[in-house]
């Protein structure tokens, strides 16, 4: 039996990078790599980072019954396909899955087994360091990406695994010890190098584990927002609240 991983992120918490790197070193995962209506960014070339179809395209695949889930974010649709869950399941491998909240909670719906893995920035002010530093958005679009992170970060409960991404290198061992760990409980497979080690690092991750470190994180966005919408007009504060 396969294992689905799912890990999610606000974005600009490093999971893309990290993604990356979990992928060069730990064998025998396929990685599912989504639709989306939004445009190219930067480097990116589809069939590597997303594969971008037009918004009549992606809602025929919707018709269609080709997704395992969906979602609108940011007004562009991201989806994952069907068949990589078949293809996975074909090779042998286990499947990690990019995806939203939104997206978690769905495929959570129709795969209870799947096991969750949500990544945390350190802070807020770390958050929003990495958006500006990438220089993709606009900044309009980063205050809004900095408000959907606020509150994407109180899914973290929802999660299996917490996994704060500070220091790139330790994230990935953590990360990798992870998908190890879980990989052999699925499977039933005897004997694990450096069993006892991985086991310990996965374990520090687990939700019941992390409340200590995760809450100063959510506290600084809480704090962030409070400030945000002290600073704004009756009318603003009303319209905030009227697009969520």
């Amino acid at each position: 039996m396969i294992t689905v991983f799912i890990v999610s992120a606000p974005s600009g918490s490093g999971k893309s990078t990290l993604v990356s790197e979990i992928r060069k070193i730990v064998p025998g995962l396929d990685f599912s790599v989504s639709y989306t209506t939004r445009p190219p960014r930067g480097s990116e070339h589809g069939g590597r980072e997303y594969y971008f179809v037009s918004r009549p395209e992606f809602e025929a695949m919707v018709r269609n019954g080709d997704f395992l889930e969906y979602a609108d974010v940011f007004g562009n649709y991201y989806g994952t396909a069907q068949r990589v869950l078949k293809n996975a399941e074909g090779n042998g491998h286990d499947l990690l899955l990019d995806i939203d909240v939104q997206g978690a909670e769905l495929v959570k719906q129709k795969l209870p087994e799947a096991v969750r893995i949500f990544i945390l920035p350190p802070g807020l002010q770390t958050l929003e360091w990495r958006l500006r530093n990438r220089g993709l958005d606009r900044e309009d679009v980063i205050q809004r990406r900095l408000a959907t992170a606020t509150r994407e970060i109180e899914n973290y409960c929802k999660y299996d695994y917490i996994l704060v991404n500070d220091r790139l290198e330790e994230s990935v061992e953590n990360l990798k010890a992870i998908l190890l760990t879980e990989r052999k409980r699925h499977s039933g497979a005897v004997g694990l190098e450096n069993e006892t080690e991985l086991v310990g690092r996965a374990q520090r991750c687990r939700l019941a584990n992390v409340q200590q470190r995760v809450q100063p994180i959510l506290d600084s966005f809480r704090q962030g927002r409070r400030q945000e919408n002290e600073t704004k007009t009756g009318p603003e504060r009303e319209a905030g609240k009227a697009r969520r």
